[in-house]
């Protein structure tokens, strides 16, 4: 079960929202092993497409750098999905490569509702998983 604070929650989907009509991407941060998300890191789409994302490569060393510098990981690894459910795709699926993180969908496809959803992806296999939302 992924446990998030409400303003991680809100600050992903202000995120997806701003990055509409393309996905959004990005991380949230937390202590080694605590398995809790507390540091919002929006990264850029580099590939700025409504149908896929990639972090950019010299963006993901610099933010990789500074969490194993503050003996943090990455929790959650967020994205949005622009036209389709919060599902992750045979593409996101492959380049899961993070096995202790939550892999957090985000479908902005309704103008007025949000979908977000989480999921385990560990060798190729995605095991959707409940979400609580605490306020602090």
């Amino acid at each position: 079960m992924l446990v998030i604070r409400a303003d991680l929650v809100e600050a992903m989907i202000a995120h997806a929202r701003a990055d509409h009509p393309d996905e959004a991407c990005g991380v949230l941060a937390g202590p080694e092993g605590s398995d809790r998300p507390e540091r919002f890191v929006p990264m850029v789409n580099a590939e700025r497409s409504p149908t896929f994302y990639r972090f950019d490569s010299g963006e993901q060393l610099k933010v990789w750098r500074a969490m194993d510098a503050a003996d943090e990981e990455p929790v959650v690894v967020y994205h949005s999905h622009t036209a389709t459910e919060a599902y992750p795709s045979r593409t996101d699926i492959s380049y899961a490569s993070e096995p202790n993180a939550h892999y957090v969908l985000i479908s902005t496809r309704d103008p007025d509702e949000h979908e977000l959803r989480s999921y385990r992806i560990i060798d190729g296999e995605v095991t959707e998983e409940p979400v609580e939302i605490i306020t602090a």
